[in-house]
Formats: structure tokens, sequence, C-alpha cells
């Protein structure tokens, strides 16, 4: 019998570090590379935000529109927004973003994409037919994060006042971020 309780606490000792040691990998691989990882520690995301001397500058104008086009709100965020301080969020901007422009502002030389995504939030309901949100994200998934061991990652949030959003209620949410130019 004694045997046995030592069997079975060895067996439950190896799977529950097994267990750590699985749910920990994306932060270690994350942290492979030198420079900041994109996250802090196991799920706590390694964040800076859009002050006035960021690297990046993010501006959201969010249109809400009921299923059939009645426009209902328009709201706009400049300074609630945040970026992943990593070469993934570099590396999506370079690639994966369209089109730049070279801009000036104040004497400081930026690189400029705009872009627009839409959803229908239907993500959003769990039970009721009716939400609140805020923030707004800009994930990236597949091959350019895959290296750090994840998925899908945000790498650009906004933060707007809360919308007060029904089932089937259309958001559109046009971004234009700005990367400042050694």
């Amino acid at each position: 019998m004694l045997c046995v309780v030592k069997f079975i606490i060895v067996f439950l000792s190896v799977i529950f570090l097994t267990l750590i040691g699985y749910t920990t990998q994306s932060v270690i691989a994350d942290h492979t590379i030198p420079g900041d990882g994109i996250y802090k520690d196991f799920g706590d995301v390694n964040l800076i935000t859009t002050a006035k001397d960021s690297k990046y500058q993010i501006n959201l104008q969010l249109i809400l529109r009921t299923n059939d086009g009645q426009l209902i709100n328009v709201t706009e965020s400049t300074a609630n927004a945040a970026y992943i301080p990593h070469q993934i969020t570099d590396h999506a901007f370079d690639t994966l973003m369209g089109k730049k422009e070279i801009i000036i502002i104040d004497n400081v030389k930026y690189e400029k994409v705009q872009f627009s995504t839409s959803s229908d939030n239907q993500w959003l309901f769990d039970v009721y037919e009716r939400e609140y949100t805020g923030v707004w994200e800009v994930e990236i998934c597949g091959e350019p994060i895959k290296k750090y061991g994840i998925e899908c990652t945000n790498i650009f949030w906004a933060r707007t006042g809360l919308v007060f959003l029904e089932v089937n209620d259309v958001t559109t949410a046009n971004w234009t971020i700005l990367r400042q130019m050694n």
C-alpha cells in the first residue's frame, strides 16, 4: 500500500510539473529574443501607452450603426491607447498594414498607416442581448507570431467611452497609426 501511495504522489507531481511547464511555454519562448517580450509574466501583456514621446501614436474613430445601416454613434480616441513594445509590432506595422505615407508633425517625421476593421460583435454576446465595451484592439495571427509560441495576439489597443451594443449592431473602427521615424 505504501508503494502505491508513493507512486501516486510521484505520478501526480510529474503531471503537475508538466502542466506548469506547458502553460508557461509561450512566456518562456517570448523571452528567448533580447529586449522586451510580449508578456511581462504569465497572462500579463507588456504594454506601453502612447504618451507624447511614444514611438507610436494611435487614433481610433469608431462608428456604430444598426444592422440596417442607421447611424447610432461616432466616438474617437487619441489619448487612451497602447501597444506592445516588441519587434512583432514593428514587423506587423512594416508588412501587414498596407501602404505607408510619410508625414511631418511639429518637425517630427512619422510613417502613417490607415485601415478599417468592421464587426457585427457576435463574439461579445454570451447571455445578454446588450453589452457595453470601450476597448478596441488590432489583432494579428498566424506565421508572423508563431515563432513566439502563440497563435494570435493584440498589438494595438485603444479605449473609448463605453459603447452600448445590441445584437447585430455593426462597429467600424477607423485606425490611424503613426510610427516615429529615426
